[in-house]
């Protein structure tokens, strides 16, 4: 990781997360992409999708981190990956205990070790967003937290942005949306019913 980099980016290759990088370069924020592997399913296919996506500049100083023995043996369809021809995935069954609050907390904690200033998270305002640890609350309150008793600020450009919105930010800026893999059921090809899919597919559609 480069020394003078007093950033860090939250990073999956998913839509959201790799507009913010492409928002973040043409506002000249210098910042290291950080993937975590907490043990989803899909982890091959993100940090393939990352390698591709990422802009060219940042490519060489993506960073990982794996902490997926937190959700071992967890029965959650983001770590259990289930064949959708046989079964129903429903929302609740992709459900995660404390999934956002520990990849901030994993995410400050690396800033922090390594003399960054800022964690950027491209939390959006979800329809499809049910969980607590999804909340505008749950997220200041956190953000707080985290800079009161430590020397990281959490950033969220997106917070208060629809997928629509970010989509078309996306779409200015040039990112690669083809690319990018945001599925939560399925490991390899999107299954196109889950919440991420869904909250993408409608951003699509209203730009054609």
């Amino acid at each position: 990781m480069r020394n003078n980099v007093k950033s860090i980016l939250l990073a999956s290759g998913g839509l959201d997360s790799t507009t913010l990088a492409y928002w973040l370069r043409q506002k000249k924020i210098e910042f290291t992409p950080l993937f975590i592997d907490y043990g989803q399913h899909c982890v091959a296919t993100e940090r393939k999708t990352l390698n591709v996506v990422v802009p060219k500049s940042e490519f060489r100083t993506i960073e990982t981190i794996n902490i997926g023995e937190v959700y071992k043996g967890s029965h959650s369809l983001l770590i259990r990956e289930v064949d959708l021809w046989k079964h129903r995935a429903r929302a609740e069954d992709l459900y995660l205990p404390y999934r956002n609050l520990l990849l901030l907390s994993a995410g400050a904690a690396f800033a922090q070790s390594r003399g960054a200033s800022y964690l950027y998270a491209a939390f959006i305002n979800s329809n499809h967003a049910k969980e607590l640890d999804c909340s505008t609350k749950f997220f200041d309150e956190l953000s707080k937290v985290l800079s009161e008793y430590g020397s990281v600020t959490i950033r969220m450009p997106f917070r208060k942005l629809s997928k629509r919105q970010v989509t078309n930010i996306g779409l200015k800026l040039g990112v690669p949306i083809a690319s990018t893999f945001s599925c939560q059921a399925a490991s390899t090809v999107p299954c196109g019913a889950c919440p991420n899919c869904v909250d993408r597919l409608e951003a699509l559609r209203a730009f054609g």
